[in-house]
């Protein structure tokens, strides 16, 4: 199929056109200077008058083939200097692989009509199907990061034409180096390919893509290639290009979040809202002004001298999250963006571990039957001289725990495997939070403490009131710079958070069971030790969970299914895409399904750490939507068709034909003369 021809290079032929015709003509219309002579009869004077008036001025032209022909040559000569040129849809090859780019670029809307830029590929696919000969065979590749076969090879248009039409978006990279295997591997499969064949003639791949790829300059295929390029250069989009979120080691509840954009559309934009929302509740918002990516340093310095105040960067106000909760950063400037996959970044801030916790105590009732009540994965006691036992032996204390609590013991040792330590009437070893001792180097005491204040926020302290605490003694802390007072005694502090060496002591210098603190409330020393716990519980598991890239199948250990129900069958995934059951094996890991789309998928029952997953698009080459200009590691003939359409030039057609005219011009004339 193909269209009429024009012309590149109209203008410069016009111009020359207008100057050599009227030269030519003129020559034509030139009077010669003849001689007199003396001629013996009058016979030739007739033929004299006739070539007079000839070459007079101002003279009707005579009819002259050799004026005709050096027309003509001039024509075809301008036509070339035109360059003329017809574009055209080749059709399919004896042979043919169509290669279907379904990466996350393909779902951006440039095309007519607000399609997406994979239903372009498919609908110029189906055009090259339609082009197929009784004879010819064709087989259907989709890729993405992976690559698998949509359609084996086969005569059939119809059968390739449904299998286009099955291809499904995904939001996974893009990489070409699988697919062009994949093609390699089918080509030599086709009759005349076996062993290598050298003489067999080539496959056609035709290769339906953007050309955006990680890949790209290494990735090659043996095929003669045919690249369509899909997209608009023109196209926005402006994407959360990363996100961080951070916890405050010295303050495991707070949450900071970080975010970064970018703009891979055309012009600079200014005043993009961007905001944060935790849960589904909007936290907080602010803009950012960006200018193009694509933009060279040049270009940069002179629109920020002309007043454009560049920002990429947000930050947000510091989270307080004691639970679960899904924290997304979203850019909100849709309009004129033509990829949505990228518009927002998402990850999970895990629920509290279920903690597996040691008591080191001589006996204490109160306390033990708090710790008894809460909900915890491993909960054991232990006396002082056990612990100091297993605590100097090679072994150790046999396995890790999230948090250890010692009542009225001051240890020697601690172990490396923890990081979560609880002290009651004890101080922890080898810290620089010390208490103050009296001359003979004995630890001093304050009596008679009351309560002055206390930090309101904290998560240990919310929801209680400690003022009408008394405690009759206590040791005298000396709280440093790497510790937070807690609550402030009348004559010291009543309980101290201290940070070091990556470990978080939580000191009350008192004994619970002197003060008044178990008979305060009914539910006092309960609700504290699960707030303490939850605290603990985040402070010894600093990291957020990541935010995974499309594509990615998590593995889940099977332990984590005989925890929560080892009669447990299967589970249902979640996400953007729907809902789908997902088998347990009896026996050994299994891997959920491949998560294609971005967003937030979740697992019921709640699988312990993958209860909420979260898939970002993070990827700076898929969010660049410039369509690459050249076929994407090509190693056989290429063909660039951006518009569906290859482009055939004509001007070295016209001006081959112009030597067989200059030849015949120049029989004429050396006839003419000799006659």
């Amino acid at each position: 199929m193909g269209n009429l021809p024009h012309f590149l290079n109209w203008q410069n032929a016009a111009i020359a056109g207008a100057v050599a015709a009227p030269l030519l003509l003129l020559l034509y219309f030139l009077k010669l200077r003849r001689r007199e002579m003396a001629v013996p009869s009058t016979l030739l004077w007739r033929k004299a008058i006739q070539d007079l008036q000839v070459n007079s001025p101002f003279q009707r032209l005579r009819r002259n083939l050799l004026l005709l022909l050096q027309m003509l040559l001039l024509a075809v000569l301008l036509f070339s200097l035109a360059r003329p040129i017809m574009n055209y849809t080749p059709g399919a090859g004896a042979s043919t692989i169509i290669l279907i780019d379904r990466s996350a670029s393909m779902g951006a809307t440039d095309m007519p009509g607000g399609h997406t830029r994979l239903d372009e590929a498919k609908q110029r696919a189906k055009n090259l199907v339609d082009t197929m000969g009784r004879h010819d065979n064709a087989m259907v590749i989709a890729f993405d990061d992976s690559a698998e076969i949509v359609h084996p090879f086969t005569a059939d248009p119809r059968e390739l034409r449904n299998a286009i039409d099955t291809i499904q978006q995904t939001d996974r990279l893009t990489k070409f180096e699988e697919a062009y295997r994949l093609a390699d591997a089918q080509t030599l499969l086709q009759p005349g390919q076996e062993h290598g064949s050298a003489d067999a003639p080539k496959a056609d791949v035709w290769l339906y893509s953007d050309g955006r790829a990680s890949d790209a300059a290494s990735a090659g295929v043996h095929g003669n290639l045919h690249y369509e390029s899909i997209g608009s250069e023109k196209s926005g989009n402006i994407a959360v290009a990363a996100m961080n979120a951070q916890r405050d080691y010295r303050n495991p509840t707070q949450v900071q979040v970080f975010a970064r954009l970018a703009n891979f559309g055309p012009s600079p934009v200014s005043n993009v809202p961007v905001q944060l929302v935790v849960d589904g509740q909007v936290r907080s918002a602010g803009t950012v002004n960006l200018l193009p990516e694509r933009y060279d340093d040049a270009q940069r310095k002179s629109a920020q001298e002309a007043g454009f105040i560049f920002k990429d960067s947000i930050e947000f106000p510091i989270l307080e999250l004691t639970t679960s909760s899904v924290v997304t950063v979203e850019q909100l400037a849709k309009e004129g963006d033509c990829l949505a996959a990228d518009d927002s970044a998402t990850v999970v801030v895990p629920p509290p571990k279920i903690l597996s916790v040691l008591l080191v105590t001589d006996g204490n009732f109160f306390l033990e039957k708090g710790l008894s009540v809460q909900k915890l994965k491993d909960y054991q006691t232990m006396v002082p001289p056990e612990y100091k036992q297993k605590i100097t032996s090679s072994s150790g204390l046999g396995k890790a725990y999230d948090v250890i609590i010692f009542d009225r013991y001051q240890p020697d040792k601690l172990p490396p495997n923890t990081s979560a330590f609880v002290y009651f009437d004890a101080l922890p070893p080898g810290t620089a939070l010390k208490a103050a001792a009296t001359p003979a180097g004995e630890a001093l005491t304050i009596e008679d403490n009351t309560v002055l204040d206390w930090k309101r926020d904290h998560p240990m302290l919310r929801h209680l009131n400690w003022g009408d605490l008394y405690v009759p003694k206590a040791l005298k802390l000396l709280p440093t710079l790497d510790s937070q007072v807690l609550i402030e005694g009348s004559n010291g502090p009543l309980m101290v958070l201290h940070h070091e060496s990556r470990a978080v002591h939580l000191v009350i210098p008192f004994d619970t069971d002197l003060s008044n603190w178990p008979l305060r409330g009914k539910f006092a020393m309960p609700i504290f030790l699960y707030q303490m716990l939850q605290y603990m519980s985040v402070a010894s598991q600093m990291d957020l969970k990541p935010s995974w890239q499309p594509g990615v199948a998590l593995r889940i250990p099977h332990a984590a299914i005989e925890k929560l129900d080892p009669a447990l069958k299967f589970i249902t995934l979640t996400g953007p895409g729907g809902s789908q059951k997902v088998t347990i094996p009896q026996h050994g890991d299994f891997v959920l399904p491949v998560l294609n789309r971005v967003g937030v998928y979740t697992t019921d029952p709640p699988i312990p750490q993958y209860e909420t997953i979260a898939v970002s698009l993070l990827d700076a080459n898929e969010s660049n939507l410039q369509p690459a200009p050249v076929a994407p590691g090509a190693a056989g003939q290429v063909t660039v068709a951006s518009s569906g359409k290859s482009r055939l030039e004509l001007w070295w057609w016209l001006a081959a034909a112009a030597l067989p005219l200059l030849l015949i011009e120049w029989w004429v004339y050396t006839r003419r003369v000799h006659l």
